[in-house]
C-alpha cells in the first residue's frame, strides 16, 4: 500500500518540481533517460515528459537485447508520444569485445554483461552533451541501498529522480500514469543476459528490500544478506576515496 504522506499523485509532483529546480540550476536544456522497456526507466521517462513536455528524449540502446524489451519501450513512446531515438549497440559491443579474443586475460561473464550498461552510459553522455540535457537515472531506492547497479554504467547519472522510492512505490506511481500494465508487471531484468532477473541474480526480492527498508520484520537470514550487500556495495555509493598525506 502508498504511504498516506507520499501518495502516487504527491509523488509525481515532488519529483517534477525537483525536476525542474535541479535541471535549472544547471542551466541545462532539458533531461534523458535510457528506456529499457522496464518500469522504472518508464517512470522516469514519462516523469521528464512532464515536468519539460519536448525538452526530453528517451534512448532506446538495444545490444543484443531481448525483442520484447524494444516493443516495451516503443508501446511507451507511442502512448505517451515521448521524443525518442533508438541506437543499437550490439556491433560497438562486438567491436569492443572482439580486442580481447587474443589476449591472455579471462574476461568473465558478468565483465562482459557489466559493459553493456556503461557502454549505454557513454552513449547518453555524448547526446546529453550535444542537446544540454542532465542523464537521469534510473535506480530506485531498494536497488541503490543494497548496490544492484554497473558502477560507472546505469549508475552513471547526473540525477536519480527516483532514487527515493521503494518498489512498491514505482510500481504504484506508474500504475498512477497509466503506464502498461505488460509493463508494470514484467520480471524486472538489467537485460544482461538471456533469462536474466534482478531477483534471481540478487538473491533477494524487492519485496524484503523494502520491508527492509520500511523496518518491517523480515527473516533474519534475509536481513543478513542485505546488510552484506550494503557492506560490500559502499564503495558504489561514495566517491574514490583520496589517499591522504598531510
Amino acid at each position: 500500500m502508498a504511504d498516506s504522506t507520499h501518495t502516487p499523485d504527491s509523488i509525481v509532483s515532488t519529483i517534477e518540481l525537483w525536476l525542474k529546480n535541479r535541471i535549472s540550476d544547471a542551466k541545462a536544456s532539458g533531461g534523458i533517460v535510457g528506456l529499457s522497456g522496464g518500469i522504472d526507466s518508464a517512470l522516469v521517462s514519462i516523469l521528464l515528459h512532464r515536468a519539460f513536455d519536448s525538452n526530453m528524449l528517451a534512448v532506446m540502446m538495444p545490444c543484443h537485447s531481448q525483442q520484447q524489451d524494444l516493443v516495451d519501450a516503443m508501446i511507451l513512446v507511442q502512448q505517451f508520444g515521448l521524443p525518442h531515438i533508438t541506437i543499437d549497440l550490439s556491433d560497438t559491443y562486438d567491436i569492443f569485445l572482439k580486442n580481447f579474443h587474443d589476449s591472455e586475460i579471462n574476461v568473465t561473464r558478468l565483465a562482459t554483461a557489466n559493459l553493456k550498461p556503461r557502454l549505454r552510459m557513454m552513449t547518453l553522455y555524448l547526446l546529453a552533451q550535444s542537446k544540454n540535457y542532465l542523464v537521469c537515472g534510473t535506480s530506485n531506492k531498494a536497488e541503490l541501498t543494497v548496490g544492484y547497479f554497473t558502477k560507472h554504467g546505469d549508475s552513471g547519472s547526473d540525477l536519480l529522480p527516483i532514487g527515493d522510492l521503494r518498489k512498491e512505490q514505482v510500481i504504484e506511481t506508474a500504475t498512477y500514469l497509466n503506464i502498461p500494465e505488460s509493463i508494470i508487471h514484467k520480471a524486472p531484468s538489467a537485460g544482461l543476459w538471456p533469462g536474466q532477473t534482478d531477483e534471481k541474480e540478487m538473491g533477494l526480492t524487492y519485496r524484503d528490500i523494502d520491508s527492509f527498508l520500511k523496518l518491517c520484520p523480515i527473516p533474519e537470514s534475509v536481513q543478513i544478506r542485505i546488510e552484506e550487500k550494503i557492506h560490500i556495495s559502499a564503495h558504489k555509493r561514495q566517491m574514490p576515496p583520496v589517499c591522504p598525506i598531510e
